[in-house]
């Protein structure tokens, strides 16, 4: 029973120490959640007002030949060890 004791007031004192730091943190998300909202809104409003269509935000901004053509380190790697076997034999 002492242990019971012990453990509902070490429970209860941990959350009266969090309790009011995870509301503060969920009221900031919330904030945060529709500031994000309404900056999206704005943008939204201010694209129809220019007559610019919307780019699908799923979409990367970067096509695929426009990548960088540096090879990977897997592929110098590789490329490296052919040559050696090549030299070697």
């Amino acid at each position: 029973m002492n242990a019971l004791t012990a453990y509902l007031t070490v429970l209860a004192l941990f959350l009266l120490l969090a309790g009011p730091a995870l509301v503060g943190l969920r009221h900031e998300r919330r904030i945060d959640r529709q500031v994000k909202a309404a900056e999206a809104q704005a943008a939204r409003e201010a694209q129809e007002a220019q007559g610019v269509r919307p780019v699908r935000s799923g979409a990367p901004g970067q096509k695929s030949w426009s990548r960088s053509t540096v090879p990977s380190t897997a592929t110098w790697y590789a490329d490296g060890r052919r040559s050696k076997k090549l030299v070697s034999s």
